[in-house]
């Protein structure tokens, strides 16, 4: 698993940390969850997964602002499949 270094903008990095948190309270009890992020609950320290989480996110807008295009989650990738 990554990390999010302290280089930066800390009130962004603050803002990817609170919203990888939420994420992962809802996660908790939720079976429609995605298997690998409960996995990664079931083996991982919340706030470890919470960093993983908030560095996953800060790549893919990486690479959205980059590259161009928009973000397609988990349903519309499925629905297209």
């Amino acid at each position: 698993m990554g990390k999010i270094s302290k280089m930066g903008n800390p009130e962004l990095r603050t803002l990817l940390v609170a919203g990888a948190t939420s994420v992962l309270r809802h996660a908790r009890g939720n079976h429609k969850a995605p298997r690998w992020l409960v996995a990664l609950l079931a083996r991982r320290p919340f706030k470890v997964v919470a960093i993983a989480l908030a560095n996953k996110m800060a790549r893919i807008i990486w690479a959205l602002l980059t590259k161009g295009g928009t973000y397609r989650g988990l349903e519309s990738s499925a629905a297209s499949s």
